[in-house]
């Protein structure tokens, strides 16, 4: 069964959690024991990448570190064709569908495609949307994304019912790492309508703790990503198990 079909029939059940792994934030040699306590905690799968200096065989041998590892799936979320690895389980395949740059949105997807033909790394299609604080944050500033105005939610319904008619298996809204707030309740739940039950929506940036994670679902996220939360902890296993156990307490009713 491929991840992105196991990742789906958990969603159906449950919202689930993601542990982002940046390893040049938490040490490439501490990603692997990062990893290890998350999974332990309840996680439903890591997600490794960063914006800038993950890359090249640093890269691959941290991703085969954390296989051997974990037992969950391990994801990779590139900033850039550097960002990818033969080693990992799948990929989130993203366009930035609001960067001013088409490099973004199609350019470097162009360029990573035979890599991975090559590869046989399994693909899903993910748009990706950095919403306000967005710019503020490494990747809006990277991405030059005009990020979505909390004041004019219609935009992000738009382009969030553009990915679903596109056909992109997940979409992605994203304050940033380390970004001042989270992704507005608003656009959560704008998005949530455009996408119906169809396509799974992913909620990261800025999300600090356990209460703020549970109302991304509750307003219609499917999936909670954090990161700088966890870099922070000097308890990462208790400190995922607190997002886990918030996450997937929440009744969802959609």
């Amino acid at each position: 069964m491929s991840v992105y079909d196991r990742l789906v029939g958990k969603i159906r059940r449950e919202a689930l959690h993601f542990s982002l792994v940046d390893p040049d934030e938490i040490g490439y040699e501490r990603a692997a024991e990062f990893a290890a306590a998350a999974e332990d905690a309840g996680t439903d799968a890591i997600l490794i990448g960063g914006t800038v200096g993950v890359q090249g065989e640093l890269l691959d041998e941290t991703v085969k570190d954390i296989k051997n590892a974990v037992k969950i799936p391990v994801i990779l979320f590139p900033g850039d064709i550097s960002g990818i690895s033969p080693f990992a389980d799948a990929l989130l395949y993203l366009s930035l569908l609001n960067s001013r740059n088409p490099y973004y949105i199609s350019g470097v997807q162009a360029l990573a495609a035979p890599i991975v033909l090559r590869w046989g790394l399994e693909v899903i299609p993910t748009a990706y949307l950095i919403t306000e604080p967005g710019g503020e944050t490494a990747a809006g500033w990277v991405g030059d994304a005009r990020p979505l105005p909390v004041r004019k939610p219609s935009i992000t319904y738009a382009y969030a019912l553009s990915a679903r008619f596109i056909g992109y298996k997940f979409v992605y809204l994203e304050a940033g790492s380390g970004a001042a707030y989270p992704v507005d309740d608003r656009l959560v739940m704008v998005a949530r309508k455009a996408l119906g039950r169809e396509v799974p929506l992913i909620v990261g940036g800025g999300i600090r703790d356990p209460e703020t994670a549970a109302q991304k679902v509750r307003a219609g996220a499917d999936v909670i990503v954090t990161g700088t939360a966890l870099e922070n902890s000097a308890d990462v296993e208790r400190t995922v198990r607190s997002f886990v156990e918030a996450v997937k307490g929440v009744e969802r009713d959609f």
